[in-house]
C-alpha cells in the first residue's frame, strides 16, 4: 500500500489506500503517453512563476533543466515508473523532486490537476490532429489522382445494391473523395475551436497568484486564453467534437471499404485487391479474405463505441472537475490510434488495388439504359411522366419476350409510342449514357475533370490549414 502523504493530495488523510482502489483510480498505465506535453506545460508554468515572483531566476533555472532531464528519460524510455504514480502529473513531479530536491514543490502553486489534464489532452490533440489531417489529405489526393488516371473507365452505378445507370469509375473513386473532404474541413474547424488555453483556471476558481495567462497562451501556442475558470477545468467539448467527427469519418471509410468488398469479390470481379492487404484461410487454400477492409469496416463500431460512452458520462457531470473525466484519455487515445492506421491502410489499398475493365463492361448490361430511353421520349417532347411509362413498359415487354430491352425491334418501340425512331439504337450506348450528365457534379467526362480540378486546389488549400 502506498501511504497517503506521498501523494499530491497527502495531508488530508489518515492510513493507506486500498491497493485495489490504487489500482482502480491510477492512470498511469495509459495517460504517460502525455509526458512530454505535461513536461512542456510545467516548463511554461514555471516561467510563469517566476515572472509572477514565486520562483526566483535560480530556482527556475533548477525547475527547467530538471524538468529537461525527465523529458530525455521519456524519450529514451530509462523513466522509471513507480507504484505510487498516480498518473502522469504526480510522476513527472516526484521525479523532479528526486533530481533537484524540494524545490520542485513549487511548481505545482496554484496550479491544479484539474487545468493541468486539460491542457495536456489539448497540447497532445493539437499534434496528434496535424498528424491524423496529413493521412486524409494523402487519401483524398490517392483517390483523385486514381480518378484522373482512370477517368475513361465506365461501370455500373447502384442503387438498393441493384444495378441503375452506368458511371465512370472515376464518380465513384471522387464520391469517397468528396465526402473525405468534408472530414477534413471539420478536422480544420475543430482544430481552430480547441486551441483555447484551460492553464492557469487552477482547480476550479482561478489563479489567486496573477499569473501571466497570456505568457502561458504564448508559450503553449495557444491561439485564445479560457474566458470562465469553472468552464475550462470541466469542459471536454473538443474531445466529443473530435470523437464525433472521427466516427464520421469512419461512417464514409466503412461505406468505401464495403463497396471495394463487394467489387473484389468474384460475384462482381470489378477489381482485385494486392496481396499486401489480404489474407488466405486456414482451412480453405483458395480464399483471398479482404482482412484490411472488413477491419476498416469493423472500427467505425469501436470509435463510435468510445463516442457514445464519453457522451454517457458527461451527460450526468455536475459542474467543474470530477474524477470521471478521467475516461476522456483512454477514449482520444485510442480513436487516435485508429485512424492513423485506418487512413494508412486505406490508402495503401485503394493505390495498389487493380481494376477488372473488361468485367465492369460486361456487368453494363442494356437494361441499365432503361432510364435513357425515357430520356430519348422527353428529347422528342414528351412529359417526363409519360416517358417514364413507355420506358416501364418497354422494360416489361422485353422481359416478357426474354430478350434484352436493345433487342426490341422498332414495331415493338412503335406500338409502346410512335415517338420511337430509327435513331433509338443510339439510346444504348454507355458512353452516350455517361456524356449526357454534364451539369456539375454529373459523370460525363468533362464533369469529373472540373471535379478533379476543383478537389486538387481544394486539396492545397487544405494542406495549407493543416
Amino acid at each position: 500500500m502506498a501511504a497517503e502523504g506521498d501523494k499530491l493530495w497527502g495531508g488530508r488523510f489518515s492510513g493507506s489506500t486500498d491497493p485495489v482502489m490504487e489500482m482502480f483510480s491510477a492512470s498511469i498505465t495509459y495517460d504517460q503517453r502525455l509526458s512530454e506535453v505535461d513536461i512542456r506545460g510545467s516548463m511554461a508554468y514555471a516561467k510563469a512563476l517566476e515572472k509572477a515572483g514565486i520562483l526566483s531566476k535560480p530556482e527556475l533555472e533548477k525547475i527547467l533543466s530538471g524538468l529537461e532531464k525527465i523529458s530525455e528519460e521519456w524519450s529514451k524510455g530509462t523513466f522509471v515508473v513507480k507504484q505510487s504514480d498516480e498518473d502522469i502529473h504526480t510522476a513527472n513531479e516526484r521525479r523532479l523532486k528526486e533530481l533537484i530536491g524540494d524545490i520542485a514543490g513549487k511548481l505545482h502553486t496554484g496550479r491544479s490537476r484539474n487545468d493541468q489534464v486539460v491542457t495536456d489532452l489539448k497540447l497532445l490533440m493539437k499534434n496528434s490532429l496535424s498528424v491524423i489531417s496529413t493521412h486524409l489529405l494523402q487519401l483524398i489526393k490517392t483517390l483523385v489522382e486514381r480518378a484522373a488516371k482512370e477517368i475513361d473507365v465506365i461501370l455500373p452505378g447502384y442503387t438498393h445494391l441493384q444495378k441503375a445507370q452506368p458511371v465512370r469509375w472515376s464518380q465513384f473513386l471522387l464520391s469517397h473523395a468528396v465526402a473525405l473532404t468534408r472530414d477534413s474541413e471539420r478536422l480544420g474547424e475543430m482544430k481552430k475551436r480547441m486551441n483555447v488555453l484551460p492553464l492557469g483556471s487552477g482547480a476550479l476558481a482561478g489563479n489567486p497568484l496573477e499569473i501571466d495567462r497570456e505568457l502561458l497562451r504564448s508559450e503553449l501556442d495557444f491561439a485564445s486564453i479560457s474566458l470562465n475558470s469553472m468552464d475550462a477545468v470541466s469542459e471536454r467539448d473538443f474531445v466529443v467534437e473530435f470523437l464525433s467527427l472521427a466516427t464520421l469519418l469512419m461512417i464514409h471509410l466503412s461505406k468505401m471499404a464495403e463497396d471495394l468488398i463487394l467489387y473484389s469479390t468474384s460475384e462482381f470481379g470489378f477489381l482485385t485487391l494486392s496481396d499486401t492487404y489480404c489474407t488466405g484461410s486456414s482451412l480453405m487454400p483458395q480464399k483471398k479474405n479482404p482482412d484490411s477492409l472488413e477491419l476498416i469496416r469493423s472500427k467505425a463500431g469501436r470509435v463510435f463505441g468510445r463516442l457514445a460512452a464519453i457522451l454517457m458520462v458527461l451527460k450526468g457531470l455536475p459542474s467543474t472537475y470530477n474524477k470521471d473525466l478521467q475516461e476522456d484519455k483512454e477514449a482520444v487515445f485510442d480513436v487516435i490510434d485508429t485512424l492513423n492506421a485506418v487512413l494508412q491502410v486505406a490508402t495503401g489499398v485503394i493505390s495498389t488495388l487493380q481494376i477488372n475493365k473488361g468485367n465492369m463492361e460486361k456487368a453494363l448490361s442494356p437494361e441499365i439504359l432503361s432510364s435513357d430511353l425515357a430520356l430519348y421520349l422527353v428529347r422528342k417532347g414528351m412529359p417526363f411522366r409519360q416517358a417514364h411509362i413507355a420506358s416501364r413498359k418497354a422494360v416489361h415487354l422485353a422481359e416478357t419476350k426474354g430478350i434484352p430491352i436493345n433487342n426490341l425491334s422498332p414495331d415493338d418501340l412503335k406500338s409502346i409510342s410512335p415517338l420511337f425512331g430509327s435513331d433509338v439504337s443510339q439510346v444504348f450506348n454507355v458512353v452516350n449514357s455517361v456524356e449526357q450528365y454534364r451539369a456539375m457534379g454529373g459523370t460525363a467526362k468533362s464533369s469529373v475533370t472540373a471535379q478533379i480540378e476543383r478537389l486538387r486546389k481544394l486539396l492545397k488549400k487544405l494542406k495549407e490549414q493543416a
